[in-house]
């Protein structure tokens, strides 16, 4: 065992099989791209320490170009089925003569913290631009049905007229919520370089730890050496940003899930999205919603095995925090992407029924509130008294079945008259305060329904997401040009 003189055992064949080999195969999969790009970042310090010349750093950086997958896990198990030690050993097999300096004053700890931390970064850049993507998708629907009129709905029951685009334009509000939470952490990752803190107490030879943070892409070296091999924050921010997002996206879903439903009928898709019943063939089923729901509950199971993992254990590096409590970010990123995948696809498609919601607009009597304003305002009745003629004059005018068209004014007159009022709204007025296409006009404010604010609404959000975006760009190109110039020094 050329790795170790401590001891004289390979690992039993239990801790190989059930630890070792999975978590190698794991390493291979998601860090060795990074791990390679980290051994050139110290090829280079070695070079500007004089460890090495340039003849033994192009010797290096040829040989870590030799080093392959297929050989890492072909010769895992005489290193100890530990992928450091193996590429270690494979870039010394790969070189034309030993160079005695250039595993120098170095640890697999904060090697392996950064290529995990790499691999977290690379992730979240990825899923912040498919994020961006359905961002924009959802915008482009608000805006096509700004003026679509459905019901809105306060504690299960019809409350006020809405648009489409008003409740789209909600979902954008929340899904930006979660690109700016992706961003903080992609900033807080760059933050948190955490090469050069070695076993746990830092190096003893003169590294520029903020150069090489620079070299991968990193705005700065963590700046604590125990922090950089203990600490696992990073993770725990990843996690929430997406609890909170799979807890949000799931109460929208169950509203698409009732709007699908044969009781509302507001929503429909082209039949390649939908499933049917094996035994019911006049169903038509909105599975596709059913699962992406049950995918968002992934993310707080995993969020509390990323903060139980690390709960009650020693600030120090430990393979329990790095490894056992970090297992399942890969599963965390699938379901990341599959869940945007699903959701995308979802949003590209899905068809509003204009007629069944503009039927349902016109049945129900959501002009109440209206009405108790006007009521206040023309009439100066007490807001409360109002209100409470509102409620009887809706009241009676169901149970003498009349509807939102065809109401009494008469009636009106004859319930102010009860409570000592004079009426003075018209037949005209009455009409238009329960006009389903008048309520959606009748908002005024900020942010309301009315169609040309929910313009200013969507364009505002399109430019909150577009500086998000702005800021996410200029820190992805900063970590492709550090690629690049990292490949490019010798």
């Amino acid at each position: 065992m050329k790795v170790t003189g401590r001891i004289n055992q390979m690992p039993h064949e239990i801790l190989n099989r059930i630890i070792l080999k999975p978590q190698l195969e794991f390493e291979l999969d998601n860090y060795f791209k990074h791990y390679l790009i980290i051994e050139k970042t110290f090829i280079k310090a070695y070079r500007k320490m004089h460890f090495i010349d340039d003849k033994q750093a192009i010797d290096l950086i040829n040989a870590i170009n030799k080093v392959t997958v297929h050989h890492v896990r072909k010769n895992a198990e005489e290193n100890l089925t530990d992928i450091a030690f193996t590429i270690e050993n494979e870039i010394d097999k790969n070189l034309n003569e030993s160079i005695y300096c250039w595993h120098l004053d170095r640890s697999r700890n904060d090697f392996q913290a950064c290529a995990q931390l790499m691999y977290a970064r690379e992730n979240t850049l990825n899923l912040f631009k498919q994020l961006n993507k359905l961002i924009e998708i959802i915008l482009n629907k608000a805006s096509k049905h700004s003026a679509t009129i459905m019901p809105g709905f306060t504690h299960y029951q019809s409350a006020q007229v809405i648009s489409v685009g008003f409740y789209l334009s909600a979902i954008v509000k929340n899904l930006i919520d979660t690109e700016k939470n992706l961003l903080r952490c992609i900033k807080y990752m760059n933050l948190s370089c955490p090469l050069g803190s070695g076993a746990m107490s830092g190096q003893e030879y003169n590294w520029n730890l903020n150069e090489m943070a620079n070299d991968l892409g990193f705005d700065q070296y963590v700046g604590h050496a125990l922090v950089g091999v203990a600490s696992r924050d990073w993770i725990l921010e990843i996690g929430n940003s997406f609890n909170l997002f799979g807890t949000n996206i799931s109460r929208f879903l169950t509203d698409l899930m009732n709007w699908g439903s044969s009781e509302y009928k507001f929503i429909d898709f082209p039949d390649e999205f939908v499933s049917i019943s094996s035994s019911m063939p006049q169903k038509k089923n909105f599975t596709i919603l059913e699962r992406i729901r049950g995918k968002s509950s992934h993310f707080a199971s995993l969020y509390m095995d990323f903060i139980l993992g690390q709960r009650n254990t020693p600030y120090s590096n430990l393979v329990e925090v790095s490894k056992e409590s970090t297992k399942f970010l890969s599963a965390l990123f699938k379901n990341a992407y599959e869940m945007f995948d699903l959701l995308t696809i979802v949003f590209e498609n899905i068809q509003f029924k204009k007629q069944q919601l503009k039927e349902q607009c016109d049945e129900d009597f959501f002009g109440g509130f209206s009405l108790a304003n006007k009521l206040s305002v023309i009439n100066q009745i007490p807001y409360r008294t109002a209100q409470v003629i509102a409620g009887k004059f809706i009241t009676e005018s169901i149970e003498s079945l009349a509807t939102p068209k065809n109401l009494s004014l008469k009636l009106l007159n004859t319930i102010c008259s009860t409570f000592g009022y004079k009426n003075k709204l018209s037949s005209i007025e009455l009409h238009q305060i329960f006009s389903a296409q008048q309520n959606l006009y009748s908002k005024n404010s900020l942010g309301s329904t009315h169609p040309e604010q929910m313009l200013l609404t969507i364009n505002n959000l399109k430019c909150i997401s577009d500086k998000i975006l702005g800021e996410f760009e200029n820190i992805e190109a900063i970590i492709i040009s550090s690629e690049k110039n990292l490949e490019n020094w010798y």
